[in-house]
């Protein structure tokens, strides 16, 4: 039987406020092995994660002096986790201010273990993510057709896993195995998209993604999050120009890629829209924030991108353990 003695965590940091940040240790046992990579935080900063230890069990920590981006601190952190873990089986992967609620890391466990006993090829589980600033749900993405869209579990349905189309990377469980076998997460991309791209991968490995709804994390999306109505609340988070240069230019990346699902593609194209009309019409550093939208489309992928890709077109038949 699965339990958090099988569990590593590994959680990016920039400049990370410390109550969230602690909150979310205080929620892995103390037999899971967690490290936090740190990717050239303030000095302040690192001398309070660096006190850490003290206070968390099993806590290790990798400090770079520089911003690495988010998939290549990630393959760090995993790497470094399972040379101090050999034996641990499943992976769990956090943002520096996702908070898990309790009982929430063990129902993940649960429900990873529950679906490979009912003969599932599992490729990851991931939590309902709540909003911290408004209380709202991510909801899960589900492919319909030729629909892209979230599906709010209601508090009082049946509490199944739900099947998804992608998952954010945040909460995230999976094999660790598989995580080395399939070579990490694309470096390539830096930040935005790395859980979609990590996502689709999967999936065109006939590896499934489900949403465990009564696992439930705490989760920040942006910088701010704004609440609207359309056809139910929604969240709009904010985000810095830099944020969005990196977001466009990473959608525009995966649109080249042949695993990578042709519905979602146009949703992009339809988001990506949205999202520009939405910040450069209405939103703080409108000249700014056009330029780097702008700059991430013109900008070509990079070989290593290509190259990815191309190895998952030839390598679709591989079994996976």
């Amino acid at each position: 039987m699965m339990t958090e003695h099988d569990l590593v965590s590994v959680t990016v940091t920039y400049n990370p406020e410390l109550l969230p940040l602690c909150a979310q240790l205080s929620a892995l046992s103390a037999s899971c092995t967690k490290l936090i990579v740190d990717n050239g935080s303030n000095a302040l900063c690192i001398k309070h994660l660096a006190a850490l230890p003290l206070k968390y069990p099993n806590l290790h920590l990798i400090f770079n002096s520089d911003n690495l981006g988010l998939a290549t601190a990630i393959n760090q952190g995993v790497r470094a986790a399972h040379e101090i873990n050999p034996h641990a089986s499943l992976l769990l992967l956090l943002d520096q201010d996702t908070e898990p609620q309790p009982g929430s890391i063990e129902t993940l466990i649960h429900a990873f273990a529950q679906l490979k006993t009912e003969g599932q090829c599992v490729g990851a589980v991931g939590p309902l993510l709540r909003d911290v600033e408004t209380g709202l749900t991510h909801g899960f993405h589900q492919c319909t057709h030729w629909r892209w869209r979230r599906v709010y579990p209601h508090p009082d349905a049946k509490k199944n896993p739900i099947p998804c189309a992608n998952l954010n990377g945040s909460g995230t469980l999976m094999s660790i195995d598989i995580f080395l076998e399939l070579g990490g997460l694309d470096e390539s991309l830096f930040i935005d998209h790395v859980d979609t791209e990590w996502s689709f991968r999967l999936l065109s490995r006939q590896l499934g993604l489900w949403g465990i709804p009564h696992a439930v994390f705490l989760h920040r999306m942006g910088q701010r999050s704004t609440r609207f109505w359309f056809f139910g609340w929604r969240l709009w988070p904010t985000r810095s120009p830099q944020r969005h240069y990196f977001l466009f230019r990473n959608a525009v990346w995966l649109m080249r890629r042949n695993y990578v699902p042709t519905v979602w593609k146009c949703w992009a194209v339809l988001k990506l829209a949205v999202t520009c009309i939405m910040h450069t019409l209405f939103g703080p550093q409108r000249n700014a924030q056009l330029k780097c939208m702008l700059s991430g489309i013109r900008e070509q992928p990079k070989i290593h991108a290509e190259k990815l890709s191309l190895h998952n077109n030839t390598s679709n038949n591989h079994e996976t353990k």
